[in-house]
């Protein structure tokens, strides 16, 4: 087990700009300090223009409010005891790419975005991965989430085995698509996130026993088993766990014999 005061990174780390979790970027870079810390990235769900509104405005900040984010992220790096980034967690739409690019790299100035693959888009709809979807919406979702991993505009994907967070069995067709997302990953040298936050969510009863609704240990032995590149993050919600979820994360990892990447920016 990890040592409570064993130097860790975390590149996954929300605010109480998303509405569903509290504290500002100070609340959590303080924390990260007290816990120790080699590095911490800030990844709140992005704002969208106004021109979509049906992204789930309810779950992101706007973007009049994003420049407030940006500078309280970035009033913490001159004098950081490690190094401090500024990012932002996006969904992946092909026509949103010159957003992502020029938006929220360019206007906004973010060190780096990640791929969280929350929606499938269904013309100009985009519906949160339904715990109902069938055999053609999963590779349907799959074949998108590759899409955005090959875009060139993410760090890493983060909770790659979503669509397992509402008690779907493993079958073939589950790992025909964790598979092809594997693939991709390793093809494109593209980082893989353990996310310590889905250890907390309501556990799942299954065929083979109660699992986390992700990490899924099926995929994990999978990904393992390619060596793609791993990154452990907390995906924090609350300060007290921006340090704690992201060690909950590499001690998982480390039951596939897993080292994860210390510094997902510099590699």
């Amino acid at each position: 087990m990890l040592s409570d005061m064993c130097p860790i990174s975390n590149f996954h780390t929300h605010t109480y700009l998303c509405g569903h979790a509290v504290g500002h970027p100070i609340d959590y870079y303080n924390q990260a300090v007290t816990d120790g810390c080699t590095a911490l990235g800030f990844t709140d769900h992005c704002p969208y223009p106004a021109t979509t509104p049906d992204y789930w405005p309810e779950i992101r900040m706007s973007v009049q409010e994003a420049s407030g984010y940006v500078s309280e992220v970035n009033a913490l790096k001159s004098d950081s005891q490690f190094p401090v980034y500024l990012g932002f967690e996006c969904e992946w739409d092909k026509n949103l790419l010159s957003w992502y690019k020029e938006g929220l790299k360019g206007e906004f100035g973010a060190d780096y975005l990640i791929l969280g693959s929350h929606w499938l888009v269904k013309g100009k709809s985009h519906l949160y991965i339904p715990p109902e979807m069938g055999k053609a919406e999963l590779f349907e979702y799959t074949d998108q989430t590759i899409e955005g991993m090959r875009s060139g505009v993410f760090a890493f994907l983060a909770h790659p085995e979503l669509c397992m967070g509402h008690g779907r069995e493993w079958n073939s067709d589950v790992e025909s698509c964790m598979k092809a997302i594997i693939a991709a990953a390793k093809d494109l040298d593209l980082p893989l996130e353990v996310n310590g936050l889905g250890m907390h969510k309501p556990l799942w009863p299954t065929k083979n026993g109660t699992r986390y609704s992700y990490p899924v240990d099926e995929f994990w032995t999978l990904a393992a088993q390619e060596g793609v590149r791993v990154v452990c993050n907390a995906d924090a919600h609350d300060p007290v766990t921006v340090i704690s979820q992201a060690r909950e994360a590499r001690e998982y990892a480390g039951r596939f014999s897993i080292v994860p990447v210390e510094n997902v920016l510099e590699n």
